[in-house]
């Protein structure tokens, strides 16, 4: 009987110590399987560096006097060296431009903001004038425009 009892410990010792190896050596299978998303990798568009913005147009439509008068536009260096803004040019007070200081490397976003004084009713209508090292048709110098309306508050 005690024979019998050793045998099938050793047994079952053997096979536990085969079933973690078959396990070992599945999981091991299987990471090599497993395929890790590749990074996209940045082309430039441009020699040099080179602006391209997601819109260029800021609609506000109907607000209220005092709502909030942020806007953002969104930009991509699509050239193949460092984008520098040189200045963000309002053309008057009404308007507050915040922009990167530091260079934007080729493939890189980044974001003008803008914030417009709302408690000025009436028409929006203003333009902003981006300055940078850009190379290409016209893109040195890229006008955004607000637009909207601010309506007074009853």
């Amino acid at each position: 009987m005690k024979k019998i009892f050793i045998f099938l410990a050793l047994v079952s010792v053997v096979t536990l110590s085969a079933n973690a190896q078959r396990n070992r050596d599945r999981n091991a299978q299987q990471q090599a399987q497993t395929i890790e998303p590749e990074t996209p990798v940045f082309v430039p568009t441009h020699e040099g560096p080179h602006i391209q913005f997601e819109k260029t147009v800021h609609d506000y439509g109907q607000i209220l006097q005092g709502a909030s008068g942020y806007s953002e536009f969104k930009f991509r260096n699509m050239g193949s060296e460092p984008l520098v803004l040189t200045n963000v040019q309002t053309g008057c007070g009404c308007a507050a431009p915040s922009w990167p200081r530091e260079p934007i490397m080729p493939g890189e976003e980044a974001m003008i903001t803008i914030r417009y004084d709302t408690n000025r009713i009436g028409t929006i209508g203003r333009i902003i004038t981006v300055l940078s090292n850009s190379v290409g048709e016209e893109s040195e110098r890229v006008t955004l425009r607000l637009s909207g309306r601010v309506n007074p508050q009853t």
